[in-house]
């Protein structure tokens, strides 16, 4: 049984509900004879893989909906094994290199040169080329990079590349030159609920209350997928539903108060040594690194008192962000900006007792 983020997603950029604008331009550009290479970005659950998908459908048909998963085995210059999924079609592929960490410039050479070495050999298709979707590309290690910049240059006449990222500063300039850059933004809040609404009359559940689908839209930080699921898990706890339901937290942003609470407990660096196993935890547990500084950051400024103290927190956690994205090993930078936070906050009580 699927759920409803999966059941319910548009295949086609005709059945997209917000930014049409876009999909309008996207429709044009895929009934050109001159498809470019292009980069889309913008944050969790804007809709920036339904957008690929419903191109590379436009681009070649409902063929481009048969896919299959193999699994492929990479070797490094020192014969190490490499072992990555790959989803494909006849038209296209999807791949992750970032799952093997540093040796994703093998895979990207290895497998790009492969692809677009082969003509297509379907006659029946509507474009002459591949497409080869690459997700996480701001994730790729700059020698991936460099390598992937020569490959756009030397095939494209049999290859076509789709990079889906959050962000564009790690991508580098080469590569974005060489690319259509396309920003999908998160949906807006009267959208959200526009689609919630859609969802609940499609699985004939509702009604769903008005306050409690701009509520669902809030909470999830404008985020379309996690709208969707806190729904699904909103019908399952308690259907009907009411106006003054309440809405599930997810259990990693319960343990990232447990989190909050420790450093505002105690600042010492027993204390830090604590911290650093909680922080690990969620790492383990593929939480972005990311996601759990912006959302530390949150629980802590809602919980003191005082502008000041409130702004400090604020700047010391842009600082680390900034860290983390040009940085390599996330927990040095969540571990700085936690030791930092408690020196500020230790700091702070102390010139209040003054």
């Amino acid at each position: 049984m699927a759920l409803w983020v999966d059941k319910h997603r548009p295949t086609s950029l005709d059945k997209l509900d917000y930014h049409i604008d876009l999909s309008q331009h996207l429709k044009k550009l895929c009934a050109s004879g001159d498809f470019p290479h292009m980069l889309v970005f913008g944050p969790p659950g804007a809709g920036k893989k339904t957008r690929v998908v419903s191109i590379l459908r436009e681009l070649f048909g409902p063929g481009s909906e048969k896919i299959k998963i193999d699994q492929r085995i990479f070797e490094t210059p020192s014969k190490r094994k490499l072992e990555l999924n790959i989803v494909s079609s006849n038209y296209h592929l999807e791949v992750n290199p970032s799952d093997v960490g540093n040796y994703d410039r093998v895979v990207i050479q290895d497998l790009l040169k492969e692809v677009a070495q082969t003509q297509q050999v379907d006659v029946s298709a509507q474009k002459r080329f591949k497409v080869v979707v690459i997700h996480e590309a701001d994730l790729l290690t700059r020698d991936a990079q460099a390598g992937l910049r020569r490959t756009m240059e030397k095939y494209m006449s049999n290859l076509r590349i789709i990079m889906c990222c959050n962000t564009t500063s790690k991508i580098i300039g080469p590569i974005q030159s060489r690319c259509l850059l396309v920003r999908v933004g998160a949906p807006t809040v009267p959208e959200i609920c526009k689609v919630l609404h859609k969802v609940v009359k499609k699985e004939h559940c509702g009604p769903l209350p008005e306050s409690l689908a701009v509520k669902l839209a809030e909470e999830s930080g404008r985020n379309l997928r996690r709208a969707l699921l806190m729904l699904e898990t909103a019908k399952v706890q308690c259907h009907p539903f009411k106006e003054n339901q309440e809405i599930p937290r997810m259990d990693w942003e319960e343990f990232i108060r447990v989190v909050m609470a420790q450093v505002l407990r105690m600042q010492n660096p027993e204390s830090l040594q604590i911290v650093r196993g909680q922080l690990y935890e969620l790492l383990n547990h593929c939480i972005d690194p990311t996601t759990i500084l912006k959302t530390l950051a949150r629980e802590l400024i809602a919980k003191v008192d005082g502008d000041d103290i409130k702004m400090r927190f604020a700047q010391e956690a842009a600082f680390y962000e900034h860290r983390l994205r040009i940085g390599q090993k996330a927990i040095f930078h969540l571990e700085a900006f936690v030791a930092k936070i408690m020196s500020v906050y230790k700091r702070h009580l102390m010139s209040m007792d003054m």
